[in-house]
C-alpha cells in the first residue's frame, strides 16, 4: 500500500500538470513558427511566435488564422497565415498615394519604413504599382464577398508587412473571426518547433 501511495504521489502531479498544459494550449495560448517572408521586417522566416487565443483583436494586431476557406487556393490544405489587421468590422479601407486610410483617416505605419509602406501596396490584380484602391475596387476580383464596400460583421481586413510578396486581403478578401487562432507576439528565442507552422505564402 505504501508503494502505491509513493507511486501516486509522483503520478498525480504529472497528470495534473499535463491536464493544465492541455487546457492552457487549447484555450489560452500556443506556439507557432513563421514560414515565409510576407511579414518582414517584423517577423522573419522560421521565427517563433506566441499565439494568445483570448487576446483582443485591435487595429494593427498581428493575427494567426486558418487559410482554409479564406484563401480560395487553400481549401483543405491545413495552412495557417500570419498577417496584420488593418480593418475591423464596419471599417472602410483605402490606399491613396502611398498611404493607407481607415475610415478616411491615415493610419500610422511606423512598423515599416516609408519605402516599405509604398512599394508593393498598390500591386493588386494587375493594376499599376502606384494605383489607388479601396475595398469596392478590390472586391470586384474576389471569389468571396464580391461587391463589398466595407469590412463585414465578425470579419477583418489584413495585410502582410512585406506588401510586395504578401498574399493577403487585397487578393481574396476578409478573414472571418471564427478562422482566427489568436494574436501573435514574437518570441526572442529559437526557431525549431513542431507546433503550428504559419505559412506566409511569399510569391
Amino acid at each position: 500500500m505504501s508503494f502505491i501511495k509513493s507511486v501516486m504521489s509522483y503520478v498525480i502531479p504529472i497528470v495534473v500538470g499535463l491536464l493544465i498544459a492541455f487546457v492552457v494550449k487549447s484555450t489560452l495560448l500556443t506556439v507557432a513558427k513563421v514560414q515565409g517572408t510576407s511579414m518582414q521586417p517584423n517577423l522573419e522566416n522560421n521565427q517563433r511566435v506566441l499565439v494568445l487565443k483570448q487576446a483582443q483583436i485591435k487595429h494593427l494586431s498581428v493575427v494567426v488564422f486558418s487559410a482554409d476557406g479564406v484563401d480560395p487556393d487553400e481549401v483543405g490544405h491545413g495552412n495557417y497565415y500570419v498577417k496584420r489587421v488593418i480593418g475591423l468590422p464596419g471599417d472602410t479601407v483605402d490606399y491613396k498615394d502611398g498611404s493607407i486610410y481607415v475610415n478616411g483617416k491615415k493610419i500610422n505605419q511606423s512598423f515599416i519604413n516609408a519605402y516599405q509602406r509604398s512599394t508593393g501596396t498598390g500591386t493588386v490584380q494587375g493594376y499599376q504599382e502606384d494605383s489607388n484602391w479601396d475595398i469596392k475596387k478590390l472586391s470586384s476580383h474576389w471569389q468571396y464577398n464580391h461587391g463589398a464596400v466595407k469590412v463585414p460583421k465578425n470579419s477583418y481586413f489584413v495585410l502582410g508587412d512585406h506588401r510586395s510578396v504578401s498574399n493577403d486581403s487585397r487578393y481574396w478578401g476578409f478573414v472571418p473571426k471564427d478562422k482566427i487562432m489568436g494574436v501573435a507576439k514574437a518570441l526572442p528565442f529559437g526557431s525549431s518547433t513542431k507546433r503550428h507552422n504559419v505559412n506566409n505564402l511569399a510569391y
